[in-house]
């Protein structure tokens, strides 16, 4: 594979895609939008699988990045479409050029969704989703999409007895704060009563009950 490295005016970031012995990923601005050190990504992408559980019907992944996750999902006989949203066309331009990325092109279970998902997500119906994974960029990035608002209309597009796997990382551990205590409690301020951490997968599990 070649290597992948450029600067968008447009944006102001710099992006990479770095090989790994698996799968590669992606770093913007220096900033890894996979895990690459405990687990590479594509066992990163597995572990969220295995996290949410058997999923089937419609799924909603927020933020796309490279495919991985949307792939496994769409991978599953159980699951019937997977809607995916990324903002950043400089990703899906890297996407496209990725050997590994290249179901999210071509599997029919897929659909692309080129905005910005806090946008995106106010455009469907309520209790359109069965499932939900939101993977977004760390905190400092994208506060947005780890709002109150923003998991409100989680809340609202997702079935009842549905589930949802929140990405969080260790945000703020090297600083001494503790960003996943604000993330639960808006989460049940927006509605959601079962929280849970799933450490090897880094990502809370939120069911709709």
């Amino acid at each position: 594979m070649n290597e992948i490295k450029f600067y968008s005016e447009k944006t102001g970031k710099y992006y990479r895609l770095v090989s790994t012995s698996t799968w590669p990923y992606l770093e913007i601005s220096g900033i890894r939008m996979h895990r690459a050190d405990e687990v590479d990504p594509k066992k990163d992408a597995e572990l969220k699988i295995k996290a949410i559980g058997r999923v089937y019907g419609r799924v909603l992944d927020c933020c796309t990045g490279l495919g991985y996750t949307a792939i496994l999902l769409a991978n599953k006989k159980s699951v019937d479409e997977v809607i995916t949203i990324e903002k950043d066309e400089n990703v899906i331009m890297i996407a496209k050029q990725n050997p590994y990325s290249k179901p999210l092109f071509e599997n029919s279970k897929i659909k692309l969704i080129i905005g910005d998902a806090f946008e995106e997500i106010k455009k469907f119906e309520d209790k359109y989703f069965n499932f939900i994974v939101h993977d977004p960029p760390r905190i400092s990035i994208a506060h947005e999409l780890y709002s109150l608002e923003f998991y409100k209309q989680l809340y609202r597009i997702l079935k009842d007895n549905g589930r949802i796997l929140h990405y969080v990382g260790r945000p703020g551990i090297r600083q001494g704060k503790n960003y996943i205590k604000g993330i639960i409690h808006r989460l049940r301020m927006a509605g959601f009563k079962r929280i849970k951490m799933v450490d090897y997968a880094l990502s809370l599990i939120i069911e709709k009950v």
